[in-house]
């Protein structure tokens, strides 16, 4: 190795370490803050927040998983394994929820369901009496319970429906020649080799729901995450805050940990070559064929066309709340954040996955490893630690640099940085595990230098996911609130802020413009990522 080359290297060694401790550092800081500090942490935990907190918060876990685990798993194995009308519509058009952020979700189920709003209209259409009867009031624990489920369901029916595809017919043919009927064969066969799958979904789901700040503040419902922002911002106790974050970090980590392990595990069934044959579906007809596409129709309707056709109804009937200029305004502060944020959280990743490619480093190794646990991390816990590291660095150093990151561009794109760089990682390395090691080495004879291979050799290659990581980090953004709610500059809104403002302050209905915005935006780019990335034969 000559001079050069090795300056070369360690210049990209270095360059990626700095970047993957700037990631780690707002998590490392609530680890340290926690530690230095001294508080009563036994008495903490026997008080009735604290209870409140765990209480609610293992309530609406518990249900949520049950749910989504219903809903996503029932509706993957229908379209995957039958053919009924709308099928085909179904395996993509299920993906749309993932459209509907939870807390724009619950917006719309509250203001559907409250006194004299449009449920009571529609019912007392037909009888005013019958309206008192019928229509129900929806507690804040069974309002955020189905938010979250009939949003986060898509975690499971996209993996499961994945894992589904590539099953062996083998296996299946096996369980029919031994008399397995339908039932049969779905929980003796297609469930268990689908475990690992589900289960990964049903982690992300897990790590979702207890990362939830927008809906549970809404619906006005004590867990973790409304503790941590009410802890801070409204009786500013940093300590408690970074204590619950602290609890929280450990508590998500493990579903994080369960995810990780599941995923290695799914590998088992890509072994053998009978997994790549094609199940031929079973045709349904009669009762049971309108049952599933009436299941599936139902689905759709309730997770995306109800708020939809809610929030497209109520944006024509309050639009004088925002005008022309000020939705025009929400749009680029949106694109703005979107193309900015993304487009470093894909450069700053590209370097990382690069380096540990070229360099085969066990330091950057490890680092890369903690470094994607951010996207397991709740924004309103980012929110915070990148709060308490500048607190901590202010006290170290004469420079006011929690003035120049809190409440402004740059801290807005830390936080994202932190929150979604996990998903640009991941999404880059999977095409380098495919690229073969001894293109580089050809490259490497051909008098390539590292930086050379990375321009003209690996980016042709990556190009593609490189596309779709940035389309999947818009869509994270532009749903994301607690990052932006927290660290944005002063007077400084996007769609979600704008949404969940008018709904803290009972404008519900006058939120839909923000918050259907919000969904067109995002639907776009599911469509996008729909007919471009995720297709069967992919």
């Amino acid at each position: 190795m000559n001079l050069n080359q090795k300056v070369s290297d360690n210049s990209i060694f270095f360059l990626s370490l700095f970047i993957l401790i700037i990631i780690l550092s707002p998590i490392l800081t609530i680890f340290f803050e926690n530690i230095n500090q001294k508080s009563d942490y036994l008495n903490f935990f026997s008080s009735s927040e604290f209870h409140s907190y765990t209480k609610n918060s293992a309530i609406i876990l518990i249900a949520v998983l049950f749910l989504t685990l219903l809903l996503g798993g029932l509706s993957a194995y229908l379209v995957s394994f039958y053919e009924f009308v709308g099928v085909n519509f179904f395996k993509y058009s299920l993906l749309l929820s993932f459209a509907i952020p939870p807390y724009i979700y619950a917006y719309t189920l509250s203001a559907f369901f409250e006194n004299f709003g449009m449920a009571y209209s529609l019912i007392s259409f037909f009888s005013e009496d019958l309206s008192r009867k019928l229509i129900p009031r929806i507690e804040p624990l069974v309002g955020s319970i189905l938010s979250l489920s009939l949003t986060l369901f898509g975690y499971v029916f996209i993996l499961a429906r994945s894992t589904f595809l590539n099953q062996s017919r083998d296996l299946i043919e096996v369980g029919k020649s031994l008399g397995f009927n339908n039932v049969d064969t779905l929980f003796k066969i297609i469930i268990p080799t689908a475990r690992p799958a589900i289960f990964i979904g049903l982690s992300l789901v897990a790590m979702e729901t207890l990362s939830d700040f927008g809906t549970v503040s809404f619906f006005g419902v004590s867990t973790f995450t409304t503790g941590i922002y009410n802890s801070w911002f409204i009786f500013d106790d940093l300590k408690t805050a970074n204590f619950l974050s602290l609890f929280l970090v450990f508590f998500i980590l493990f579903f994080f940990g369960l995810e990780s392990i599941s995923r290695k595990n799914i590998k088992f069934f890509n072994s053998n070559k009978s997994f790549n044959k094609k199940n031929k579906k079973t045709l349904l007809l009669g009762y049971k064929g309108f049952f599933a596409f009436l299941f599936c129709l139902c689905l759709f309707t309730v997770s995306f066309l109800f708020p939809l056709i809610l929030m497209l109804k109520w944006s024509l009937m309050n639009n004088s709340y925002l005008d022309l200029n000020q939705i025009l305004q929400l749009n680029y502060n949106s694109v703005k954040l979107i193309l900015l944020s993304s487009l470093f959280i894909i450069s700053i990743s590209l370097i990382v996955t690069f380096s540990g490619r070229v360099l085969k480093s066990k330091t950057l190794s490890f680092f890369s490893n903690l470094s994607i646990s951010g996207y397991a991390i709740p924004g309103i816990v980012v929110s915070v630690s990148i709060i308490s590291l500048f607190s901590l660095i202010d006290r170290f150093i004469d420079m006011d640099l929690r003035g120049y990151f809190i409440g402004s561009i740059f801290g807005l794109i830390f936080g994202y940085s932190v929150r979604f760089y996990s998903i640009s990682f991941n999404t880059i390395k999977t095409v380098y595990l495919k690229i073969n090691k001894s293109i580089d080495e050809s490259a490497l004879l051909l008098g390539f230098n590292k930086l050379s291979i990375l321009k003209n050799v690996h980016y042709p290659l990556l190009r593609k996911n490189l596309i779709f990581s940035f389309i999947l980090i818009s869509i994270e953004i532009i749903k994301e609130l607690p990052i932006t709610l927290i660290l944005r500059p002063f007077n400084f809104d996007t769609f979600s802020t704008s949404a969940f403002n008018l709904a803290s302050n009972d404008l519900v209905e006058a939120a839909a413009i923000p918050s259907l915005f919000i969904v067109l935006w995002s639907s776009f780019l599911i469509f996008l990522s729909i007919k471009f990335f995720l297709i069967d034969k992919k």
